[in-house]
């Protein structure tokens, strides 16, 4: 079995609604070969299909959200944005007890490990759903700053 990456997001959040990318590469050495690129998605589209390679392969699935942006000074706004995120990121780390947090950690990954077991793999989607996912991406793509 392998390993699936993504964000957490909150039930709100616009990103969900974004188009979705899969980026499978090896679990172990990054050079072993060039990741693959895949999509873009509907979300659960996406995560289905990387739950189903991840379940039968030693792979690692990185499901991410495709932002869509119309001009190098939008690009810039998500690369700062980010960079603000990751500042902040570290700073949080740096400021936490390193050896108070464990139990916390530790207690976190259980539950989440015991709630991936109890939960099956969602079922692989269909071409034609995903053919119909592509359709609303596009529309989605051509609404884009309108």
């Amino acid at each position: 079995m392998g390993a699936l990456v993504t964000l957490d997001l909150p039930d709100d959040s616009p990103m969900l609604g974004l188009p979705w990318i899969i980026t499978f590469g090896p679990l172990g050495d990054p050079a072993e070969w060039e990741p693959v690129v895949c999509g873009p998605y509907e979300r659960p589209h996406a995560l289905a299909l990387a739950e189903a390679v991840v379940a039968e392969e030693q792979l690692m699935a990185v499901v991410e959200p495709l932002v869509p942006a119309l001009s190098a000074e939008e690009v810039r706004g998500e690369i700062a944005a980010a960079q603000i995120a990751a500042e902040d990121e570290a700073a949080r780390i740096d400021e936490s007890d390193l050896y108070g947090d464990f139990e916390d950690v530790l207690d976190e990954e259980l539950e989440q490990a015991a709630a991936r077991a109890e939960h099956p793999v969602a079922p692989q989607p269909s071409e034609d759903e995903l053919r119909a996912g592509f359709e609303r991406i596009s529309e989605l793509l051509r609404r884009k700053g309108r």
